[in-house]
């Protein structure tokens, strides 16, 4: 059976109120559908990263996200739902048809959606509310927090409700896009391991003795301990996977590389830091490395 949305689109016919906003973010309310329940409110974003808030949602919220990487071939588009987007329904757009991602009786602000937007069409998520929730007019709030990324190949398999599906480990050139592509790269040790139930995921504790880069402050300077030389710097931070790939705290030294969505790092490949010397090492001699990366 066709989802609701899909029957005001296509047989109710297509109504669509258009909203102004801001180029990255929108709040509005859904007090239109009390006048018509076929409008389906039309929301247009053009940043790479922003947020919506629906107050008092209507039916149905239809939000195209286009940006200047939805000029590339693919983008991967990621939403990590509010809290109070309970009694609604999300879908994406692929090619004229609707694919549900979550409903309202499931936990969709414990997991972070991401999707491919391959081909022509802009990437477009539809916000569809329950009959109850339109019909009571209580003051609520839905929404979520987006963000449009270029596909990179060392970015972690996009998995239907998460950023991965796959924890088999890196092979040599996934490595070598990694340390060239990654969100971040550091160097360190993994001083614990915690798992959550309910995400199914896993926040590995890092102690890092290198950070390389990072995009935004997932790793923090720490002071340095009693006893050390001032110039031996120290970072914390956190990385999250799935459990079902079964971290642990280990021994020895670590480069870990990943993506970082809604300031969280998501863990990619994380060699062991003798391991990726001898493959940078021998893809240098070759000239076979993909970019150029401090030894020391």
């Amino acid at each position: 059976m066709l989802p609701y949305v899909m029957l005001l689109l296509y047989m109710l016919g297509l109504h669509l109120r258009s909203c102004a906003t801001d180029p990255c973010n929108w709040t509005g309310s859904g007090f239109a559908a009390v006048i018509d329940s076929r409008i389906v409110l039309q929301v247009q974003l053009r940043c790479a990263e922003g947020s919506v808030r629906w107050i008092y949602p209507g039916q149905a919220l239809r939000v195209v996200l286009e940006s200047n990487l939805s000029t590339a071939r693919r983008t991967t588009v990621c939403i990590k739902p509010s809290p109070s987007l309970r009694g609604a329904s999300v879908f994406i757009e692929r090619a004229g048809e609707l694919q549900l991602l979550g409903t309202e009786g499931g936990r969709p602000e414990q997991q972070i959606f991401c999707f491919r937007a391959d081909g022509p069409h802009r990437p477009a998520i539809y916000l569809q509310s329950s009959p109850q929730s339109v019909g009571s007019w209580s003051r609520r709030t839905m929404g979520f927090r987006y963000e449009l990324l270029s596909n990179r190949s060392s970015a972690p398999n996009v998995g239907h409700t998460g950023l991965q599906d796959s924890c088999q480990p890196c092979n040599d050139t996934q490595l070598l896009m990694a340390i060239c592509n990654s969100d971040f790269v550091v160097r360190g040790y993994i001083n614990n391991v915690s798992h959550d139930s309910d995400r199914q995921t896993s926040l590995v504790e890092v102690s890092a003795q290198r950070v390389y880069w990072q995009r935004s402050g997932v790793f923090e300077q720490q002071a340095a301990a009693s006893g050390s030389p001032p110039s031996v710097l120290s970072w914390r931070g956190h990385i999250h996977t799935l459990m079902q790939c079964h971290v642990k705290p280990g021994d020895g030294e670590f480069l870990f590389t990943g993506s970082e969505h809604f300031g969280e790092a998501w863990l990619g490949c994380a060699p062991r830091y003798k391991d990726f010397l001898s493959v940078y090492q021998t893809a240098w001699a070759a000239r076979q490395n993909s970019c150029d990366f401090p030894l020391d």
